[in-house]
């Protein structure tokens, strides 16, 4: 493979990943190669910085037409939701109501079901007043901007290595769709994530947010690992929301 293709093929795996992750209009961009299952993963922590620097763009415009923090954080949230068509926020609300099953079976029942009870609407309420406050406490929007790009890195990576680390739980579904990321691609993602927290933060503390994040999504493969035996897209949309509530939550605790 030649220079030209190598950088065809990156632009294809990149394209994927915003594609499987948003609701960003890439369809419009010119054809490219097809992108290998599993081989864009590399490129989530790039996906959600560009979801966070649009919702730090937005909470910065707000900012300056006098809005309060605490409005301006939710008009962001809003539309970063709308961004990734609530995703995410989705898989959180499924796997919360799906782990509380009986069995395995009924839990990824659970999950598919397009319903939503008490646990995944907790979950969805506590994760959205997290994120919430810890913006409007953040305040300023250069401060807000770097935390949301990096929080929005650092979190999607979770899913990286959620899907290299775990088989899947069932036979179809987002996450055997999406492929299962070799050892390499894994690395290259923790590498993109870590370097954007650097370029926007003090070192310790993107090392902080890459380790937070890094804790959540090992907290919830042994819970993927104990109630289903592996993984599924909803328990990788769970990871990316309460990685990002933990990497916004150390981020607060620094700046006070």
């Amino acid at each position: 493979m030649d220079g030209a293709e190598l950088i065809r093929a990156r632009l294809a795996e990149l394209v994927a990943a915003f594609a499987r992750l948003t609701r960003l209009p890439v369809s419009l961009l010119p054809t490219l190669p097809q992108a290998a299952p599993g081989a864009n993963a590399w490129a989530y922590p790039l996906v959600g910085a560009t979801v966070g620097a649009i919702g730090g763009a937005v909470y910065w415009l707000a900012a300056s037409l006098d809005l309060p923090p605490a409005l301006a954080s939710l008009i962001a949230i809003a539309t970063m939701i709308l961004g990734t068509g609530a995703l995410h926020e989705d898989g959180l609300a499924d796997a919360a109501d799906g782990l509380a099953g009986k069995n395995p079976e009924q839990r990824l029942i659970i999950m598919r079901d397009h319903q939503i009870g008490a646990y995944g609407t907790l979950a969805l309420l506590l994760t959205l007043a997290i994120r919430a406050t810890a913006i409007a406490l953040l305040a300023k929007p250069a401060l807000v901007m770097a935390a949301l790009l990096a929080s929005g890195a650092v979190s999607r990576w979770s899913a990286t290595a959620l899907m290299a680390a775990l088989p899947h739980a069932r036979k179809d579904g987002l996450s055997v769709a999406a492929g299962r990321p070799g050892l390499g691609v894994v690395a290259a993602g923790l590498g993109l994530a870590f370097v954007i927290g650097l370029l926007l933060l003090p070192l310790v503390t993107a090392v902080g947010v890459v380790a937070v994040s890094a804790l959540v999504a090992s907290i919830v493969g042994c819970l993927a690992w104990a109630r289903l035996g592996g993984q599924t897209g909803d328990l990788l949309g769970a990871s990316c929301q309460l990685g990002e509530c933990a990497a916004l939550t150390l981020l607060v605790a620094l700046s006070v």
